[in-house]
């Protein structure tokens, strides 16, 4: 069940990323799916310790997390510099009817698992609309965008990048995530 009031500060990168129980690299648990939401919530190390909107807590290698902006983008600057979401959502739209017509296939017995997973392989859509709020997915730039009706930027973005541990946060002596 998602929590209603959970503010993710960091997606998983597209690559997924690798969980452990406890900060020690010898009692790892599953692996979390690419673009994740997640919530930081304490820095050991190079160690983050993360919620997931289900609640669900892991220990992950920080330095891997991908950070979101705290907020969407505020009002200000004029509407006409930055992009017209219609072709976005125009290209939504064609991968959902693409995704729809698999899903349609499948259940009709005209595809496997095997062919099923062939026809949409790659295929990534993302579109969250709530009031007048919008966060739409860019495949081809590998971000998110925010749009608030008249005008659209960049929320989050795929593109893998470290974060930094936030200042007062020294490196411990503990094993690193990945060694």
């Amino acid at each position: 069940m998602t929590n209603p009031g959970f503010r993710p500060t960091h997606v998983v990168p597209p690559s997924g990323l690798r969980a452990w129980e406890t900060p020690d690299p010898a009692r790892p648990t599953v692996s979390l799916d690419p673009l994740l939401p997640v919530r930081l919530t304490e820095w050991y190390g190079d160690w983050a310790h993360i919620v997931c909107a289900n609640g669900w807590m892991a220990w992950v290698d920080g330095r891997r997390l991908v950070a979101v902006p705290r907020d969407p983008p505020g009002d200000g600057g004029p509407p006409g510099d930055t992009a017209d979401p219609g072709p976005l959502l125009d290209r939504a739209e064609r991968a959902l009817a693409h995704y729809r017509a698999a899903v349609a296939d499948l259940m009709a017995g005209g595809l496997d698992g095997q062919s099923f997973g062939d026809r949409t392989r790659g295929l990534r859509i993302g579109v969250v609309v709530d009031g007048e709020s919008m966060w739409l997915y860019d495949a081809d730039q590998g971000r998110w965008l925010y749009g608030d009706g008249r005008r659209l930027s960049t929320y989050a973005t795929d593109r893998e990048h470290p974060a930094t541990p936030p200042s007062g946060h020294a490196p411990s002596g503990t094993a690193a995530p990945d060694g």
